[in-house]
């Protein structure tokens, strides 16, 4: 599904991250591991196609998406890959469904009010979808991100540090959250994590 070869990415403090060889098939999950500053977020910027490597191929699905233009590549993100953002990045002016929309229109796709419904309401927040995010708990707010992040019907899906700050039940319910949606979908699913309450979920896992 997705494949790094000889990716490498050198900070400005001439720091390295590097992977040699990592292939992920369909369907699969990934903890990426490591201690805060090892580079995890840079792992993801990369393997979405937000941050150009130093060096290395990086292909999902088949598709070099460095060798795409970058509009090329902007669509391509938006049609392939879905994103959890650890702050969750939502539009505070928009209400829950305009926000799911605002997604489908980045990506160059029509509205497709049925989907919006369906997976708003395959996450319990159905009834929020005229909420506006300043009005949402926490928790639904992350349900509101993953189903943005799953609107165009990815075929991967990131989730950076999902349970950062969360107590031992939220954590858990997050994890269960993204495992479901993710298994329910085939969707891959590569979570970005240093928390030793994530370990156990995903067994396999590439440390930092």
């Amino acid at each position: 599904m997705f494949s790094m070869q000889n990716f490498e990415h050198t900070y400005t403090d001439d720091s390295v991250i590097r992977v040699d060889s990592l292939d992920v098939p369909q369907g699969g999950k990934l903890l990426v591991s490591g201690p805060s500053g090892s580079g995890k977020t840079t792992f993801l910027h990369v393997l979405c196609g937000i941050l150009r490597p130093t060096s290395g191929r990086i292909l999902v699905r088949d598709q070099d998406i460095y060798a795409l233009p970058e509009s090329a590549r902007d669509r391509f993100r938006g049609r392939t890959i879905g994103i959890v953002l650890q702050q969750f990045n939502l539009l505070p002016a928009l209400t829950v469904i305009q926000n799911l929309m605002v997604a489908q229109y980045a990506a160059g796709l029509e509205k497709d009010p049925a989907r919006t419904d369906a997976l708003l309401t395959s996450l319990d927040i159905q009834g929020h979808r005229d909420t506006f995010p300043n009005q949402l708990s926490y928790g639904q707010k992350q349900r509101v991100a993953i189903a943005r992040a799953l609107v165009n019907n990815p075929a991967l899906l990131l989730a950076d540090e999902p349970t950062s700050g969360l107590d031992d039940e939220n954590a858990s319910r997050a994890v269960d959250l993204l495992i479901e949606q993710s298994e329910r979908r085939n969707v891959t699913l590569v979570i970005a994590s240093h928390d030793d309450r994530v370990r156990p979920r995903i067994p396999d896992t590439y440390e930092l």
